[in-house]
């Protein structure tokens, strides 16, 4: 820092995270696509095209592109692991939190993608086409889960929340879905909510 130079605010709240920690992540997301790879799940979309995003909720390229109407979710998952981290990892460097929210998301990911989970959002939730996720879907989700994790950083708790509501409205109105009903219809299924979705 040069003299006369003098540090914003945003910049002193906020550390840097050290480079370190960052190839780290990186490894464990590449390592998380080489065990997606062995799972026996496609590298890219089976249309053979990488597309940036989908806006068809029941189609085939749901959950195979770098973008679509879950997006959101994933960055609330970055809003939410960035609490956890809060909580449970306050007194550790900021590092120490990134590699916990990549891993729980990686974890996420590699479950979302066997068979049984799978079957279960057949069975369960709106998702009644769903056949897992490309590999490029996977970790891009891991990425936008990062995104909402350095916002989260970022932002003031109130415009964290704020967000996240919008997210959730937003998708709520335009697909009938959410991360909130995603994990209800996944966890502990209600006819009446399968039946309003459908109907949608």
């Amino acid at each position: 820092m040069t003299a006369g130079t003098i540090p914003s605010p945003a910049a002193s709240r906020v550390p840097v995270i050290e480079r370190r920690y960052w190839w780290i992540a990186l490894a464990m997301v590449a390592a998380t696509a080489l065990i997606l790879l062995w799972m026996g799940r496609p590298l890219i979309c089976t249309c053979g095209e990488v597309k940036p995003w989908v806006g068809e909720v029941h189609g085939p390229d749901n959950s195979q592109h770098l973008a679509d109407w879950y997006t959101p979710s994933h960055i609330i998952h970055g809003f939410l692991f960035y609490a956890l981290g809060w909580l449970f990892l306050r007194r550790n460097p900021a590092g120490d939190r990134l590699i916990a929210a990549v891993a729980i998301e990686a974890s996420w990911e590699i479950l979302e993608n066997t068979n049984w989970v799978i079957d279960r959002y057949r069975e369960a939730t709106m998702a009644l086409g769903y056949n897992g996720d490309s590999v490029v879907n996977s970790v891009a989700d891991i990425a936008w889960m990062i995104v909402g994790f350095a916002l989260a950083r970022r932002l003031p708790v109130w415009a964290t929340i704020a967000i996240a509501l919008a997210f959730e409205l937003l998708t709520l109105a335009i697909i009938r879905d959410n991360l909130t009903l995603n994990v209800l219809m996944l966890v502990a299924p209600i006819d009446a909510i399968a039946q309003w979705q459908a109907d949608g």
